[in-house]
């Protein structure tokens, strides 16, 4: 059943008898991980920064003559970087009655007439806790999803809300973009129907998206994998997954597509060859590949059962990880939802942490009661809430890879 908004009440919000099954997924592993091993960090400012320096190259021919005059001093440049805190903030109200009324039960949902009710208990005896809780977990997988693919958002005044730069928009030096370029397509919603002249793909194939326009914007997503479908000389369409419903667009569009690249050993270990020469993935415990479900079959395939080797895993801040085995030494495999679901993201763990703006007397996540309006109780759920990701030079991704 969906949510509501407004008030809960005993016509909204219905008990029911039995064991209470979450249907909804609510692990978080990057939010878990980074913040079991670092505990968190405070800020005392809604942007925070850190800093960072580098030595000059090795140099074999650096010598000196004897006797010779002290050289011509030289100094290294520190540099920052910079991230911001975001707000989360969720509201709940429920009405007296509803909170009184913990033995009301909702129909059974049977059509016999002689059917009156169910033996057994509501196991929600507090409305309001309980609603809290949900939003505990909600705020948690706002705040994962955040951390992965948020947009940078420092606005100059308040009409914007700030939002923290994601993981994947923060790794910007190790970036393998891979796939080929189709062509720039147009879309017809009267018929989800993609034009691109000659592309040559079959059903079934692997594609991603970029640079969208009209109505294809807030539909399709970037690094997201789609699959051809009703191919034809000049056209297509896309489903969200092998043998799927056709994607529907409700205004004309555009896009960019680009055929994925399946994924290799030999793709991902120039990739970590590149964040290990730039100083990532030292620390083998803490280095980590974050990806989603298509991406984590073929890691798994390509590194494990093609080799014949025997599954390992190993906890890392509290969270189980699968690891394999690679050229740069043993890495964390992690499988989260929230990775888009054509990309891969190398963390090196140790270097990020979520930062924390604290509220004076209230802590930096915290629930509080509202102005009474009526009969009912209101709270609030309040936090603001930053990644830290420390070198970006230690992180790496590949875009655009397919099973």
């Amino acid at each position: 059943m969906a949510g509501i908004t407004g008030q809960g009440t005993t016509f909204n919000l219905p008990n029911f008898v039995g064991e209470l099954f979450a249907v909804t997924p609510t692990d978080t592993p990057f939010l878990s991980m980074i913040g079991g091993l670092s505990g968190g960090e405070r800020a005392n400012s809604t942007l925070f920064q850190w800093q960072g320096y580098d030595l000059r190259d090795a140099d074999e021919n650096r010598q000196r003559v004897e006797g010779a005059n002290a050289p011509t001093a030289e100094s290294r440049v520190r540099f920052n970087q910079t991230n911001v805190v975001e707000i989360h903030q969720e509201a709940v109200e429920v009405s007296y009655t509803k909170q009184a009324a913990t033995g009301q039960y909702n129909s059974t949902g049977s059509n016999h007439p002689g059917s009156v009710g169910i033996s057994g208990a509501n196991p929600v005896l507090d409305e309001l806790d309980w609603q809290v809780q949900r939003h505990l977990e909600q705020i948690a997988r706002d705040v994962e999803r955040s951390f992965i693919v948020g947009q940078f958002q420092n606005p100059s005044d308040n009409n914007t809300p700030r939002k923290t730069r994601g993981i994947m928009q923060a790794t910007a030096t190790n970036v393998s973009a891979l796939g080929t370029l189709k062509g720039t397509a147009t879309i017809a919603a009267s018929n989800e129907t993609f034009t691109l002249s000659a592309h040559g793909m079959a059903n079934g194939t692997a594609v991603t998206v970029t640079n969208l326009t009209g109505g294809a914007v807030g539909v399709l997503k970037e690094n997201e994998l789609y699959y051809v479908t009703n191919t034809a000389t000049n056209t297509f369409t896309l489903a969200p997954k092998a043998g799927g419903s056709t994607i529907a667009f409700s205004v004309d569009g555009g896009a960019d597509v680009y055929t994925a690249t399946q994924l290799t050993e030999a793709i991902l270990l120039d990739l970590l060859q590149d964040i290990w020469t730039s100083g990532g993935i030292q620390v083998s415990e803490t280095a980590t590949l974050m990806c989603g479900a298509t991406a984590k079959r073929r890691l798994t395939k390509v590194f494990i059962t093609d080799k014949g080797f025997q599954e390992q895993s190993r906890t890392v801040g509290g969270v189980r990880c699968m690891t394999i085995e690679t050229d740069f030494g043993t890495l964390n495999l992690v499988l989260n939802r929230y990775m888009p679901t054509a990309a891969i993201q190398v963390v090196s763990a140790e270097e990020c942490a979520p930062t924390f703006l604290d509220i004076p007397g209230k802590g930096f996540l915290f629930q509080e009661p509202l102005a009474k309006v009526g009969a009912a109780d209101r709270q609030q759920i309040y936090g603001e809430v930053g990644l830290k990701y420390g070198n970006e030079k230690k992180h790496g991704k590949l875009l655009r890879v397919s099973a």
